[in-house]
């Protein structure tokens, strides 16, 4: 009953928008709790500066609810395109954004932005045989952590379960994340921290719950400086990602790292880079790649038994995967690849939360 209770009170707060608040006011309190019971054991030698760092925080708190809550503040500029970065750069530049401005994107950005969603999205493109869309909402849809944002991309894909359908919704929509990064649009992918029943709400006809399922939204827009105190903690504690060699291997068993600095798989660069520090659902990083001896083939891999945020992070790897390539003028597609085709024998793992095949790359023959 009481935890029922808990995550009722916890659900309500984040739905509002007050939950990331709560730790604003935890530390307040008990700054202030700590300076009153300073002052009654040591006087004002522990009163003093407990009082001074409780005024302090709470001069914080009041700061975040007047600008971010309320929207009390100045005007901000649009940021600038970044059409004079490479590929690499852009693909690194690129941050979940958490606070959003008031205004809308304008004609000409919205124009552009869907016209990639467009491109991207066509059935010729996609790498299963189910058709996905990212369809445009102007709403405040309910989402957490994500402050300020009014305009989303809602990523589609049938009601029947197809993986290669939800890895096609990642690969696509980090595309159109791509592609807004570079026009200086600010992106931040939503899954566990969006009430679909708001989503739906929203979409209206758009949406039919008996062919139609949600898997995840980004809210796009201009970024705004003013964002919650814990929100910028939580962003500094989540640039952390695995090394290189926890990520790509040279044999399926994925005990030996892969030499990505020797020849032939140093050809491939920086794409190691961005697929190291492509965003995930709670930075789980839960993607691994192989590198065949020739580096011309790389088999990547799911390393939990998610149905949907694992393939989806999968894609968001194919997508940056495929974008260095392309950078670097190396040419390949993806192949969803036999085990025979593979040329490996069965890997028997130790348990059966397990890694899991999904796709490869293959290199064009020069």
């Amino acid at each position: 009953m009481t935890d029922s209770l808990c995550w009722r009170i916890k659900t309500h707060l984040q739905w509002t928008g007050w939950l990331q608040y709560i730790p604003n006011v935890t530390a307040v309190l008990l700054s202030f709790l700590l300076a009153c019971l300073g002052g009654l054991v040591a006087g004002q030698v522990l009163f003093c500066p407990l009082a001074l760092l409780s005024c302090l925080l709470l001069l914080i708190l009041v700061f975040d609810l007047c600008t971010v809550k309320c929207g009390l503040r100045p005007w901000e500029p649009s940021p600038a395109r970044c059409d004079d970065l490479d590929a690499f750069d852009l693909m690194r530049k690129r941050r979940s954004c958490r606070s959003f401005q008031a205004r809308s994107l304008s004609t000409a950005d919205l124009g552009e932005l869907m016209e990639c969603v467009q491109h991207e999205t066509d059935p010729s493109r996609l790498l299963g045989s189910c058709l996905i869309r990212l369809d445009y909402v102007a709403a405040p849809l309910t989402v957490w952590p994500v402050v300020g944002g009014h305009e989303f991309l809602v990523a589609i894909a049938p009601r029947e379960y197809s993986r290669e359908a939800v890895i096609d919704v990642g690969r696509c929509l980090q595309k159109a994340v791509l592609h807004a990064t570079r026009m200086g649009l600010a992106t931040c992918w939503i899954g566990p921290g969006a009430d679909h029943e708001s989503v739906m709400k929203h979409l209206g006809d758009r949406f039919n719950p008996s062919n139609d399922h949600i898997i995840c939204i980004c809210a796009v827009g201009y970024t705004s400086n003013y964002i919650p105190a814990p929100i910028r903690l939580i962003q500094r504690v989540q640039r952390n990602r695995m090394p290189l060699s926890a990520l790509f291997f040279a044999d399926p068993r994925l005990q030996e790292p892969l030499a990505v600095h020797l020849h032939p798989w140093s050809q491939y660069g920086r794409c190691y880079e961005v697929c190291q520090w492509s965003p995930s659902s709670f930075n789980g990083q839960p993607i691994r790649c192989v590198g065949t001896a020739s580096g011309k083939r790389f088999d990547f891999y799911t390393a939990t038994q998610s149905r949907f945020y694992a393939p989806v992070a999968l894609g968001i790897w194919l997508a940056n995967w495929e974008t260095g390539c392309a950078a670097l003028g190396i040419r390949g597609r993806f192949q969803m690849l036999t085990q025979q085709e593979r040329a490996i024998k069965e890997v028997r793992w130790l348990s059966d939360d397990s890694p899991r095949y999904d796709v490869s790359w293959l290199a064009d023959d020069k």
